[in-house]
């Protein structure tokens, strides 16, 4: 196939040269006569070329008549993205894309040095990418000038909208000239979405490339159901299984990002982690470590890994259910991009496999039943690349020559071929035991018998019944600490401050494995070996009743009387209830004791003694007594009070 002539020569030649033959339907959609110079409202899934679509909408805008663009000055476009990476990965794009046009492009993201983009900003850019927030702040402060735009894109604005950027849309949108192109682009089209589009977009074309919520025809979609407790094994496995080039891990939250990833890293896997608490030097770094084959693993959280593209990426994997269907087709919208071919593993725990086939159902996504791939399996397969491996097949070279006649001198082909094996098999990680669970379409596990359990080795865990120590919380935790399941525990003996377990024989390497040397697990707890479950703990005896079996409780049987409790009128039983008590009398009441009187007769408090009589000296017979001193009225009345 051919791209169309509707392309410009600048964006058709920068097509070829990235080895495009043909677009995608949003790309072909937004190109049409009918969508030249109008405002566009565009729903397209994610990975479906969207940043190509909205570069080849807005380019005959900003060229005019010209095939280059003037030099740098004021904005000509503004691209707004949710994340930093989204931003930087479209500034990438349009990078190539605009190769021929002579463009300039600058950014604006949250997380990067404000003076640089200050600096790139008075030199002048044709086109501006950045977040909504950092966007704000530099026209607030008159860095950003938008008075020569002719083209703003909302990419994601449904995304932007549901992490609460609404405010900072309208204030960008109201500060760019009127007769500006507006292109919002967006993966559904709520009711926020078609309001803002009402708001701030002339007569607008409505472009549907795909039906929201439908499955992505170059994703296989897989369904796996494990433990709860072997989760993160069978995680293991599934990277062991399809050996990826790049693979996206989604976990919830931060914390189960970090252990997730402190888990695969410790197993030998090349992990990079990506979340809301790395700076944005960091989360750059892990990203380009993923482009360069330093790394092949990243694990990630739902708001970190919005719209990065990674050009390898051919596998997700669920390790954390999605919350709703939108959000498992972002998540696996990172692979099977733009004709690419790709694999997203859902892994339910048990008890909620029923919720992972209903999220699916939702998302109009057909899922195959797997069962996680058992450790035989992946040694088989490993063993198959052994035997196939390309460097079996070349020839030495000339400088390995001599080092090759040597070593069949001194060693037989066996051995070197022993030693081959050894070397392969000791660089890859180690499978994981994974229980595969028999599962009908309902979701619901089949019933099975459970084996015998075969003691083993017996361990010790700091806390004990001082700590509250439970089986019920106990069996867990040690589960996930060593990475086994509870049909591989045994007894479980609590004593005071310590308890003892036991592991099954067959699983006593593998657990050991799993808590490494030191044996610490979550919070400070600590597992090590002992010798033998030693005494059984006696159980302890509740204080307020007495030792053996609890009594039976009979309600007819006669009951003491308590020597503490007051003689009490009951009324006698007789066949007539109401003539018994009119006969038997009611004994009179028991006289109240008088209240004690009160210290004062009168109300309120008793008087305070004043101290010395006003008039101290002694008055003779018919000798007047000195005036009582009265304050002073009137201007020094008040001017003294004020001086008070």
């Amino acid at each position: 196939m051919s791209l169309p002539d509707t392309i410009i020569a600048p964006i058709a030649q920068a097509l070829v040269a990235k080895g495009y033959d043909s677009l995608t339907p949003v790309q072909a959609a937004v190109i049409e006569e009918g969508a030249d110079g109008r405002d566009l409202l565009v729903s397209a899934q994610t990975g479906s070329g969207k940043t190509v679509a909205f570069g080849m909408a807005i380019a005959p805008t900003l060229l005019g008549d010209d095939l280059i663009l003037p030099p740098p000055g004021a904005p000509l476009a503004l691209v707004i993205a949710p994340t930093r990476e989204l931003a930087m990965q479209v500034r990438r794009e349009l990078d190539w894309l605009y190769a021929n046009m002579h463009a300039q492009s600058a950014a604006g993201v949250g997380g990067m040095d404000q003076r640089t983009e200050r600096r790139a900003l008075e030199r002048g850019a044709h086109i501006v990418v950045g977040t909504p927030g950092r966007l704000r702040d530099h026209i607030t402060r008159g860095v950003l000038d938008t008075s020569a735009l002719r083209a703003v894109v909302l990419d994601e604005a449904d995304e932007m909208l549901d992490l609460g950027f609404r405010e900072d849309l309208e204030f960008i949108l109201a500060a760019a000239p009127e007769e500006r192109r507006t292109l919002l682009f967006s993966a559904t089209v709520p009711k926020q979405i078609a309001e803002l589009a009402k708001t701030f977009q002339r007569d607008a074309l409505r472009i549907t490339a795909a039906s929201s919520g439908s499955q992505h025809a170059d994703i296989d979609y897989k369904l796996m159901a494990v433990p709860a407790a072997e989760r993160e094994n069978a995680v293991i496995n599934t990277l062991l299984w399809y050996e990826s080039t790049n693979t996206i891990v989604f976990a919830s939250t931060r914390e189960a990002v970090k252990h997730l990833s402190a888990r695969l890293h410790n197993r030998g896997f090349d992990v990079v982690t990506l979340s809301g608490e790395l700076s944005q030097a960091e989360r750059t770094s892990a990203l380009q470590s993923m482009r360069d084959g330093r790394a092949r693993i990243c694990v990630a959280t739902d708001v970190a890994a919005r719209g990065i593209d990674l050009p390898n990426l051919d596998l997700v994997i669920h390790a954390d259910l999605p919350m709703n269907a939108e959000t498992l087709l972002h998540r696996s919208g990172r692979t099977g991009r733009a004709g690419r071919k790709g694999t997203c593993v859902v892994i339910a725990p048990a008890h909620r496999k029923r919720v992972a086939l209903s999220i699916l159902r939702t998302a109009k996504v057909d899922a195959e039943n797997i069962a996680p791939p058992s450790a035989a399996d992946i040694d088989a397969r490993y063993r198959e690349h052994i035997l196939s491996a390309e460097t079996l097949s070349a020839a030495a070279t000339e400088d390995e020559a001599p080092l090759v006649s040597q070593l069949l001198e001194r060693h037989s082909p066996e051995a070197i071929a022993a030693a081959y094996v050894r070397l392969q098999l000791a660089a890859r990680p180690v499978p994981e035991d994974v229980t595969a669970l028999a599962l009908n379409e309902s979701g619901s596990r089949e019933p099975r018998s459970r084996e015998a359990f075969v003691g083993g080795s017996w361990f010790k865990v700091n806390l004990g019944r001082k700590q509250r120590a439970e089986p019920r919380w106990l069996l867990p935790m040690i589960c996930k600490a060593g990475g086994v399941t509870k049909s591989a525990i045994g007894s479980i003996r609590i004593f005071d401050t310590e308890s003892i377990f036991e592991i099954a024989a067959d699983k006593v390497d593998n657990f050991q494995r799993a808590l490494g040397k030191n044996g610490t697990g979550e919070k400070g707890v600590h597992i090590n070996t002992v010798d033998g479950p030693g005494e059984r703990p006696e159980r302890p005896q509740s204080k307020r009743r007495p030792p053996g079996p609890p009594e039976k409780y009979d309600p007819m049987k006669a009951r003491p009387e308590r020597a503490d409790r007051k003689e009490r009128y009951a009324r006698p039983k007789a066949d007539n209830d109401f003539e018994a008590m009119m006969e038997t009398p009611r004994p009179p009441r028991e006289a109240k004791p008088a209240k004690a009187g009160k210290p004062f007769a009168a109300k309120g408090k008793a008087p305070k003694d004043k101290g010395k009589p006003q008039w101290s000296k002694p008055v003779a017979d018919g000798e007047a007594r000195p005036p009582k001193k009265k304050a002073a009225k009137g201007k020094d009345h008040k001017k003294n009070r004020s001086e008070i």
